[in-house]
């Protein structure tokens, strides 16, 4: 079970506006070996997750998906890998310009939900900034409310599975979810590793479970 301090319909769309465009005025202030840089995404680079999350409020046209999912091979991953890739080939500027002219869309894919839209932001502007080093403040609740949807569901994460035996405990909201060897640290850190981003949550954390945590590292 999981306990959260959840945000309603309404402020989950607030806080993904509000993160697109924090994520944009990031974006605007990095130079070119910045944009080319490494994410926290295997494979991915800076400007490629940033392509990406235009992807949700604006997405290509209906055509180019089903050339793309056809390349794909019927892969989901393929198909994002494909379309974030094309995308990124956007001078930066037009990908900043993208982020902030749809920030307040509220548009959702057709295989997800606005709590899956709003994980993804979360994660995904963190991807971008702590290996730049950079700061970007994440809400705690809306944290505790994408952590609480990444726990509840299996693929592409599998987090119940991944993090079984240990005790999840965040030390700035009321979240908590699993049983076992204690976890303890910010809902940001602790959402990081519930999407698989052991290796950089793991410093942020503390605890008697925490030395178990490299076996689950992605």
């Amino acid at each position: 079970m999981t306990r959260g301090t959840l945000v309603d319909e309404e402020r989950s769309w607030q806080v993904i506006e509000h993160q697109r465009l924090a994520v944009a005025d990031l974006l605007a202030g990095l130079d070119a070996t910045q944009w080319e840089a490494d994410s926290l995404c295997a494979g991915w680079r800076v400007r490629d997750v940033a392509a990406h999350l235009t992807l949700v409020s604006l997405p290509p046209p209906a055509r180019s998906l089903a050339a793309d999912l056809v390349r794909a091979r019927g892969s989901f991953h393929q198909l994002n890998t494909i379309a974030s890739r094309r995308r990124a080939e956007w001078p930066p500027h037009r990908i900043v310009a993208a982020l902030r002219e749809s920030a307040a869309s509220r548009q959702i894919p057709v295989v997800s939900n606005r709590h899956n839209v709003l994980f993804d932001v979360l994660v995904h502007g963190q991807d971008i900034a702590i290996p730049l080093g950079l700061d970007l403040p994440v809400p705690p609740p809306a944290a505790a409310e994408g952590a609480s949807r990444v726990w509840a569901m299996g693929w592409p994460f599998h987090a119940k599975r991944r993090l079984a035996g240990l005790r999840l405990t965040a030390t700035d909201v009321d979240w908590a979810a699993g049983a076992g060897a204690d976890v303890h640290g910010p809902i940001v850190a602790l959402l990081l590793l519930l999407t698989g981003r052991t290796a950089t949550a793991a410093p942020m954390l503390t605890g008697d479970g925490v030395s178990r945590l490299s076996s689950s590292m992605t």
